[in-house]
């Protein structure tokens, strides 16, 4: 019996369809995979990773060996010149808050320049929610420059804004959260941050790099931005590190921003990494790959759903930059239908049906599909999104390819051609 058998025989002959069609794309891909996996490889060699570094640290994690030369791996392979790479840090939007609470003080202005961030990060910032806690009770502005209808960053509204006002960081949101924007390429970064440059050539630039890594070649540090944080349950884990964070990028910036993640007068000295150092050594290593296969399973889910009607964003044929695909229903019904489908074709939880439900950090009802091996993965197989017009899902990850394929085609015959 081969696994056929379960299809649809028109749904069949699409996916053989787009199989083809994608295949010179995903040439692209393996060499891409190659390129990052050469720079993550030397960094290992560079800093002469031993077993002993392996082996983690508990209590203070005065003196964790394996720590100090992971962050060093880290800082080389994305550019930048140091790094705390660190299980404390709970999540992305964890280590983002940390980064940018400590580079601001009572006067300050923090101003994204990619339109409103991020849903979870509108609380964290006072744009949303109650604000205890956040820049609001400290006297430091948080403002942001709307996008054009089109989606792309209003770099003449930039140039006149930086024109009269002088912000303390300026902050870039590369992957497109639930806005239906397209996320922003390394050479879109590149175009925002030569422009930012060229008014003020030393203010600090940090950019939110969720979902991005080793999805190019070329990093947001290696095009100028000065620090940048993100998840090591997205890509950088490589699907296999159970939680934390990381911040990479200019030494000075990253120390100030330790006295914001630990206290003042500790930073990063401290901070035991227990039983974890070996899975983030090894995630790392193959994030390359892992990243890889979920962008080669998104360019399969927007050619195949394309086929089938659905308004997809990237197109398969697109420039890629993080691992997300969306797709837009246009109703709730077969926008929930579809996640249903997605939690019933994953490994763990695949007989739970999700439900729209309110969540912290969000203002809508969410839906989230995801039966992933580590809670709240991306990396992982998963699909989620807020129960609002257009309606999408945004797709994420995949630790093999084979496995995006074959749930992708069970939600598509669930969705699609079920009878």
């Amino acid at each position: 019996m081969s696994y056929r058998d379960d299809f649809d025989k028109n749904l069949l002959e699409i996916v053989d369809k787009v199989d083809k069609k994608i295949q010179p794309k995903f040439a692209e891909i393996d060499e891409q995979i190659i390129e990052n996996q050469a720079k993550v490889l030397k960094a290992f060699h560079d800093n002469h990773v031993a077993e002993s570094h392996l082996n983690g640290s508990t209590g203070y994690g005065h003196y964790d060996e394996g720590r100090d030369v992971l962050e060093k791996i880290y800082a080389q392979a994305l550019g930048g010149e140091d790094a705390l790479v660190r299980p404390q840090l709970l999540s992305g939007t964890h280590a983002i808050g940390v980064s940018l609470l400590g580079l601001v003080r009572p006067g300050d202005e923090i101003l994204y320049i990619t339109g409103k961030p991020y849903d979870t990060l509108q609380e964290v910032l006072g744009l949303a929610g109650s604000g205890i806690g956040s820049p609001k009770e400290y006297n430091i502005d948080v403002n942001y420059i709307d996008l054009k209808d089109n989606g792309e960053v209003d770099l003449d509204a930039v140039r006149e804004y930086l024109g009269v006002n002088v912000p303390k960081v300026i902050v870039i949101q590369r992957s497109r959260g639930y806005a239906t924007r397209d996320s922003f390429t390394v050479n879109k970064i590149k175009e925002m941050i030569d422009v930012v440059r060229s008014i003020f050539p030393d203010i600090w630039i940090f950019v939110d790099n969720a979902y991005g890594e080793f999805s190019e070649t070329v990093e947001p540090l290696e095009v100028g931005a000065d620090l940048m944080a993100g998840s090591l349950y997205k890509n950088a884990g490589g699907g296999i590190v159970p939680t934390g964070g990381y911040i990479v990028g200019k030494k000075e910036l990253v120390e100030l921003v330790s006295y914001r993640f630990t206290v003042p007068g500790i930073g990063g000295a401290e901070g035991a990494t227990g039983s974890l150092l070996s899975l983030m050594f090894e995630g790392f290593f193959i994030s390359p790959q892992v990243t890889g296969n979920a962008i080669k399973g998104a360019i399969f889910e927007a050619a195949l759903l394309e086929e089938l009607g659905c308004s997809v964003s990237p197109k398969w044929d697109s420039p890629r930059t993080d691992i997300v695909q969306t797709v837009n229903f246009g109703k709730k019904e077969p926008m929930v239908k579809f996640a249903e489908a997605i939690q019933h074709n994953s490994p763990v939880d695949s007989f739970v049906t999700p439900i729209p439900e309110k969540m912290a950090g969000y203002e809508d009802e969410v839906i989230m599909a995801g039966g992933t091996f580590v809670q709240g993965s991306t990396i992982e197989f998963s699909g989620d999104g807020p129960i609002r017009p257009p309606y999408t899902i945004y797709i994420q990850g995949g630790l093999t390819y084979a496995h995006v394929k074959l749930a992708i085609m069970g939600a598509a015959q669930d969705t699609f051609f079920s009878k």
